[in-house]
């Protein structure tokens, strides 16, 4: 199954780096299995800390942190970082990218791709004191019952309402009854997705901190 892959530049004794996204030669980019897989088969985690071989850069508009993976190598798992110490890594508190922009169900959860010209990032790790996740049918009155797990939170002053596609997350919740749930305490890493109709989607791709993960 394809995922997008991202984390920060680490380097023991010393401040986190850049944000950096493996990407592969595919249209789509996104990281296969095969391509993300560890020696022993493992697929890499949340909070691992992980060597990952790579050929050059592959920016493009404002996703900039994109590097070209090589999928003949394996990577290799070096670590696990301290869900202690994610402040460290914590970005600069401001409004995520552009906001006034929002879908039917969704708050500040796109960006038209006219007013993109100036954002030069695309990955954000950001604290939240709570984050409420809505598990509906958002289609259903169409006719589709699939179900999406949705994530609200208030960060700097502003409200938001992203569609989650952190994988654990879907899964632990799609697991349970439609209803909200509330929790405490969280790190969320944001992205920016891939344009479609003109638009460009802002997502919960990792919620870090539910019953300590």
């Amino acid at each position: 199954m394809g995922r997008c892959i991202a984390g920060k530049q680490w380097k023991a004794g010393k401040a986190a780096g850049s944000w950096i996204r493996p990407v592969s030669q595919r249209d789509t980019q996104e990281v296969s299995e095969y391509e993300r897989q560890c020696e022993d088969g493992s697929d890499p985690r949340v909070l691992d800390i992980v060597d990952v071989p790579m050929l050059e850069p592959k920016s493009g508009a404002y996703q900039t942190e994109n590097w070209l993976l090589d999928p003949e190598r394996y990577w290799k798992k070096i670590g696990v970082y301290s869900s202690v110490d994610l402040p460290a890594l914590v970005d600069p508190v401001e409004p995520v990218w552009v906001d006034g922009y929002k879908t039917y169900y969704g708050f500040n959860d796109k960006v038209p791709v006219e007013a993109s010209g100036k954002i030069t990032s695309s990955l954000r790790l950001i604290s939240v004191n709570e984050i409420e996740l809505a598990v509906f049918s958002p289609s259903e009155a169409f006719g589709n019952s699939k179900r999406r797990v949705q994530g609200k939170f208030l960060h700097a002053g502003q409200k938001y309402a992203f569609w989650i596609t952190d994988p654990v997350c879907e899964k632990r919740f799609l697991a349970q009854q439609n209803g909200t749930y509330r929790y405490g305490d969280c790190h969320l890493t944001v992205s920016l997705g891939e344009p479609y109709k003109d638009n460009i989607s802002k997502l919960i791709a990792a919620i870090i901190g539910l019953d300590g993960r």
